[in-house]
């Protein structure tokens, strides 16, 4: 149903606290052994995915950010170790984000692959996890921070949008054979866009896109008229946050979506939706004040409820689990190591039914932990 025009103040009531309780990290495990590959390169972004056909998760691996590295995939044995790895691609490139998804309809995972000041490019799977380089998207030079994808034109086919700090952002529609001919804008001209999510914010059916903007500008939820023309917009945050990711959950269990984020040098916050489509009410779920890069969600304790991972940059890395729907949390930290992270991804990586965690660290191995956690609760 249409939603109705409404008036959307820019100023944000107080914070609300959250309770915070401290735990041990003995919930997660790592060794020397559970890394992808020994290389320290700048890793920062993941794909993860059953790449190769085999009922297992993969990792895709994007190194380089402003300089040429090497993209890797790394397959899973069935247990969670990645005993093959292999390139992407012959050469390197600039890259900052990857994505997998099945963008030809062939039945296999591809991957679309975003590069800083140098062109996108597809490459496409064969079915057992051999790549082959096919078309660009998007614009060849522009500065590319992250790529997601989504059936946007809702057409049965899987569409990619770019971000692309100081320049406009794009929508890159596919033609149901993983070509992308037909690129449109989203988002304002003079946005530092970091990050997208999509989702159905206004329950009308089509997706809309929340945007995380950094350097102090306002982060917006772009409303989707229904035929990808996105003019009406609503904020969220303070108006000068640094925002560098978003998430998109119900955290309180009410039937709206929220939106949580992940905050350079301030809190983290949940702006919780509702019927009204203002994000006033708020909560914080980190007061650190931490450099998060990064966010990932899932049931980590099977407790039913959405927790939420924070990748840090210079700071550990932590994880808050849900108590009371998003307003009481207890934070687990995941190790000492104080490593830049750039993307954090959760997924089952050893087949035991817990959600495990994967890091990805700009000039450091990348990590992952297995999941050992002991529901406190049924």
């Amino acid at each position: 149903m249409p939603i109705k025009p409404m008036k959307y103040a820019l100023s944000i009531i107080p914070l609300i606290s959250s309770m915070i309780v401290y735990s041990q990290s003995s919930s997660f495990f790592t060794n020397g052994r559970l890394i992808l590959g020994t290389h320290k390169e700048r890793t920062a972004s993941l794909g993860v995915g059953d790449i190769d056909s085999d009922g297992d998760m993969d990792v895709l691996v994007a190194n380089g950010r402003h300089w040429p590295g090497q993209n890797r995939i790394f397959l899973n044995n069935g247990q969670g170790i990645f005993t093959v790895s292999m390139a992407l691609g012959d050469e390197m490139e600039t890259s900052y984000s990857t994505e997998l998804a099945d963008f030809d309809n062939d039945g296999d995972l591809d991957v679309a692959v975003g590069n800083d000041m140098a062109p996108n490019f597809m490459f496409m799977n064969d079915g057992t996890g051999v790549f082959t380089k096919a078309s660009s998207f998007g614009k060849e030079y522009d500065h590319t921070r992250n790529i997601v994808t989504a059936d946007l034109d809702n057409d049965g086919d899987i569409d990619i949008l770019i971000t692309n700090r100081s320049s406009e952002n794009e929508i890159c529609l596919n033609d149901g054979k993983g070509n992308f001919l037909k690129t449109l804008g989203f988002g304002s001209k003079d946005d530092s866009t970091i990050d997208v999510e999509v989702a159905d914010m206004d329950g009308d059916g089509d997706n809309d896109l929340i945007l995380a903007n950094r350097d102090e500008q306002q982060n917006f939820v772009y409303l989707n008229s229904g035929n990808l023309e996105f003019s009406k917009k609503i904020p969220f945050g303070t108006g000068s946050d640094n925002t560098r990711s978003v998430a998109i959950a119900d955290m309180d269990k009410d039937g709206y979506l929220d939106i949580i984020t992940a905050n350079i040098d301030e809190p983290n916050v949940i702006y919780f939706g509702g019927k009204k489509l203002n994000f006033s009410r708020n909560a914080i779920v980190d007061s650190s004040s931490s450099r998060s890069y990064a966010i990932a969600i899932g049931d980590l304790d099977q407790d039913g409820s959405t927790d939420v991972v924070f990748g840090n940059s210079r700071e550990p890395n932590t994880v808050f689990l849900n108590r009371e729907n998003g307003t009481e949390w207890e934070r687990v930290q995941l190790s000492e190591r104080e490593l830049n992270t750039y993307d954090v991804i959760v997924s089952d990586l050893n087949g035991d039914g817990k959600p495990d965690i994967i890091e990805s660290n700009s000039d450091e191995v990348n990590l992952y932990y297995f999941n050992r956690f002991k529901p406190k609760f049924p």
